[in-house]
Parts: structure tokens; C-alpha cells; sequence
């Protein structure tokens, strides 16, 4: 039966056969190109030795051999003469393997730029109606409201007397009674200055006789976030008895990692996945991104509206939100080979003859296990992705400098490749071309519309939107270029 061991594990395998191999041999791990040279007849114990440290903690030097006191391994000398250049580090071939060293070529390739984060549904707080008397009065009934009950538009909530709107409503009777319709329009407006609803005037016309006693609806279908009436009460004229939150759309507020708050910009489609409805998606748009980040849990929150068909979303319940996006062309490595110390991100090259340097790079966007590499890498370069730790303690303890953003390689000077592909045009402009295209088995890509450059405008002249074309192009750094483009003739 295999015995599979845990990363831990193998990490300390790896760690403790560097300490044996090295205290055979009567050095470290690593050395320097040309700094293990040493005059003919001397051994290791005529050199001078610095310190001893642990392989795994190779900031701690200790003045003594023996075990560390870290892990179940010997400590290892560090000796004078050990420097380090611009060569790089350079690692015994016969220890590549009990590392466990495995390397991975900067490659383009496709990047999806989906988000997925998590949120909760909460009211949407424009959707809010406040129920207030136009006149003082009287709670002559209420309707058994309390707060959280979910009702109609025109339910009603309470019904006030006012006593106010007696005479005056008497009186517009009276002058109505006289045919002067000059002093009847005059009454019938003072009734609308008190605050009369155009219902209850109307009431009082087709009746002939007063209303005193009101009854106040909600405006909108919803629920009852606050009511403040109870029988018998008095109420003044702009005191809220009620505010009413529509349900017809709901908020859902999703915390986004800072590191990835350029995806979630205002407009983006969203779809939502609620634990209560299993297998049904919810589609959204975000409509803001609050002004303040989360300092504890370092993300921002956007702001998606749902609709609410039914009012089956309640506010509280949560969700798996995924940002929509096309897929795009970018440089990546493996996500287990980039190293981030909080100042910078650092990967371990693999060079010629076993040596193997840090270099710092400008890292993207994450996704399915690929991090895309904005600047510091070309494609083609080898990078460590597993192991890389240990080479880099041993790149700290030879004082190599990391090589800067600026130094990456330059690119061999060869053809570029070109692929070709069918599509539709999309959209057509002076420098570039958006192609709805087929798939490129060279590069993987699946079926998806992007946009090209034109590597000469005259490419583009001629052709139209929804003209099916068949093109050629490469991948300069620069992005992919349209090199050649035909119009392709209907079967």
C-alpha cells in the first residue's frame, strides 16, 4: 500500500535530506556558480564556518552545531566565502528530486475574469413610503397592524376622526346648495388646503353630507417596518403613524475582496444563488459600491438589486453571488508558484545548468488556479512552483539581489506564431476589430467574442458588422493583432 504523506510532511522530508546530504558532504545545500572552488588539498574543515542554521528557519543562526530546535533535523553550517552574484543559486541535480521540484512555463492563455463572493439580501431602502395625517384628529379604529406584516397597496391602517373638517365641509354644502359656483369653487379649495384627500371631497359631494372620519391606506404593497397608532390616541397633522418598505425589488449586499474591486463596477450583470431556492438563479445588476471598505474583513460591498417576483426573497436570507465576465487573453502561471510577502509578489526562475533566481513581478487577476502576470515575467520563463521556499531562504542567505520588475527577459527575437480562426464581426473600428469567434484548438480557447487590434487599419477596410470573416493573428505583448482578415463567402 502507498503511503501518501501531507505537504507538511513532505516538506520536512525534504528539509532533513538536505541536512544529511550537506553534513556529508561538508556543506550546504546551495552554493553560488564558482563559490565552492577551493585550493588543491583542502577539505571542508579548513574552511570557516559563520553559523549554523536550520534550512527552514534560515534567519535564526546559531553559534553552535546540534539539533534544531525547530524540527527533528541537524543544523547546517554556513561558511565564509559563501556570496552570492548574479548566477543565481544553484542546487545539486541530485537533490532536485528529493525536493520534489516541479517547474511551469509563463504561458498565454485564456483568464476567465468571473468573481464569485458571498452576500446577503437586505430591503432596498428607496422603496420606502411614510404614512402621515394631513390634519390633527382622532384614532377612531385600527385594522390589528403590527410591524412585519406583509400587505397590499390601498390596505388600510387606521381611521382618524377630525373634527376640523366638519365646518368646513358644512360649509361648502351650504354655498354649493346657493348655485353660486364662484363661492362653491372657492369652498370646495379651502377643503383641499385642509388636507382632503380628493376621494373624501368626493364623497362628500355624491352624499350631501359631512365625513369626518378618514380612513388612511397604505400607498404601496409591502411591509410594515414601523406603526405607531393604537385606538383611542390623538395624532397631529405630519406625525408618521406608519412606514411602509416595498418588496417588489430587494438589495443584496456582497462583500468583495479589496484585492478585486475593479470587477465589481456599477452596471456589471450579476447572478444570484440563494441556500433557500437550490438550483435557481437570480439575475441582478450592481447599482453602487458603498464609499467605505470593511477595515476588519478588507473588502467593499456592492450593491446588486434583485427583483422580487412573488416576495420570495426576504431580507437576511444569504447568497452566492457570481459577477459575469468574458474571457480574456493574458499572461499566467500557476497560483502555488507566486510568493507574496505582503511588500511584493516574488517567483523562483528556473535558469540554465540548475540555477534558479527570484524575481519580482506585478501580478492580476486570479482565477481557476492561474494568477495573471501584469509585468516582471515574458512568456516562455520557467518558474518553480513547488519547493520554491526552501530556494528562496537559500537566495536570502547568499545575499542575492531579486531581480526587479524592469529586468525580466526579453523575449527571443523569432516569428511569431500566428493562428487562424472564423468568426463575425461585432463591432469595427480605425485600429481594432470585436470578433464573435469559433474556437482555437492551438491556444485552447473556446468560442467567445473579443477584441483585436488592427495591426494596419487598411486590414479593416471594407468590411462591415455581421460580415463573417476568416482571419489571421498573432500575440505580441501588446495583446492579440489581426495580421490578415477575408471575407468568407455563404455556402
Amino acid at each position: 500500500m502507498k503511503l501518501e504523506l501531507s505537504p507538511r510532511a513532505r516538506l520536512g522530508a525534504a528539509a532533513t535530506a538536505i541536512a544529511l546530504v550537506a553534513a556529508a558532504a561538508g556543506y550546504g545545500v546551495a552554493s553560488l556558480d564558482g563559490s565552492r572552488a577551493s585550493t588543491s588539498g583542502a577539505t571542508a574543515d579548513d574552511r570557516e564556518v559563520l553559523y549554523w542554521y536550520d534550512p527552514m528557519y534560515p534567519n535564526q543562526h546559531f553559534d553552535k552545531p546540534g539539533k534544531s530546535p525547530f524540527m527533528d533535523m541537524e543544523l547546517v553550517p554556513k561558511y565564509a566565502g559563501e556570496a552570492g552574484d548574479a548566477a543565481g543559486v544553484r542546487i545539486d541535480p541530485a537533490l532536485v528530486q528529493s525536493l520534489g521540484l516541479r517547474t511551469a512555463e509563463a504561458h498565454r492563455g485564456t483568464l476567465g475574469s468571473g468573481l464569485t463572493v458571498t452576500g446577503t439580501i437586505g430591503y432596498n431602502e428607496r422603496d420606502i413610503a411614510i404614512v402621515q395625517p394631513r390634519a390633527s384628529g382622532f384614532v377612531q379604529r385600527t385594522y390589528n397592524r403590527a410591524p412585519d406584516d406583509v400587505i397590499g397597496a390601498g390596505a388600510p391602517l387606521v381611521d382618524l376622526l377630525i373634527p376640523d373638517w366638519g365646518g368646513a365641509q358644512e360649509e361648502y354644502l351650504a354655498v354649493r346648495r346657493t348655485g353660486d359656483q364662484a363661492l362653491a369653487s372657492a369652498a370646495r379649495q379651502r377643503l383641499v388646503l385642509l388636507g382632503m384627500p380628493p376621494s373624501t371631497i368626493a364623497a362628500v359631494e355624491r352624499s350631501g353630507r359631512p365625513r369626518t372620519v378618514i380612513t388612511i391606506a397604505s400607498p404601496i404593497a409591502g411591509t410594515i417596518k414601523s406603526l405607531a397608532v393604537r385606538p383611542g390616541m390623538s395624532v397631529m397633522a405630519g406625525q408618521t403613524l406608519a412606514e411602509i418598505n416595498g418588496l417588489g425589488t430587494v438589495w443584496l449586499d456582497a462583500a468583495v475582496p479589496e484585492a478585486m474591486a475593479a470587477q465589481a463596477r456599477p452596471g456589471r450583470p450579476v447572478t444570484a444563488i440563494l441556500t433557500a431556492f437550490p438550483g435557481e438563479t437570480f439575475p441582478g445588476q450592481v447599482r453602487a459600491i458603498l464609499p467605505q471598505a470593511e477595515t476588519e474583513s478588507r473588502t467593499i460591498t456592492a450593491r446588486i438589486e434583485l427583483a422580487n417576483r412573488g416576495g420570495r426573497l426576504r431580507p437576511g436570507m444569504f447568497a452566492t453571488v457570481n459577477f459575469a465576465g468574458a474571457p480574456r487573453s493574458a499572461l499566467l502561471v500557476p497560483s502555488e508558484a507566486v510568493i507574496r510577502t505582503g511588500k511584493r509578489a516574488l517567483v523562483m526562475l528556473a535558469l540554465d545548468k540548475g540555477r534558479y533566481q527570484p524575481a519580482e513581478v506585478k501580478t492580476g487577476l486570479e482565477a481557476d488556479g492561474q494568477t495573471e502576470i501584469l509585468a516582471g515575467l515574458s512568456e516562455g520563463e520557467k518558474v518553480i512552483t513547488s519547493g520554491q521556499f526552501l530556494i528562496d531562504s537559500e537566495a536570502s542567505l547568499s545575499g542575492m539581489d531579486v531581480r526587479p520588475i524592469g529586468g525580466a527577459a526579453a523575449p527571443q527575437a523569432a516569428k511569431p506564431k500566428t493562428y487562424t480562426a472564423s468568426g463575425r464581426i461585432e463591432k469595427i473600428a480605425p485600429d481594432s476589430v470585436t470578433l464573435n469567434h469559433g474556437p482555437v484548438a492551438a491556444l485552447n480557447w473556446p468560442s467567445m467574442t473579443m477584441r483585436f487590434r488592427l495591426a494596419d487599419p487598411a486590414a479593416g477596410r471594407g468590411f462591415k458588422v455581421d460580415d463573417r470573416v476568416r482571419f489571421t493573428f498573432d500575440q505580441p505583448s501588446e495583446g492579440p493583432t489581426v495580421r490578415s482578415m477575408t471575407r468568407e463567402t455563404a455556402q
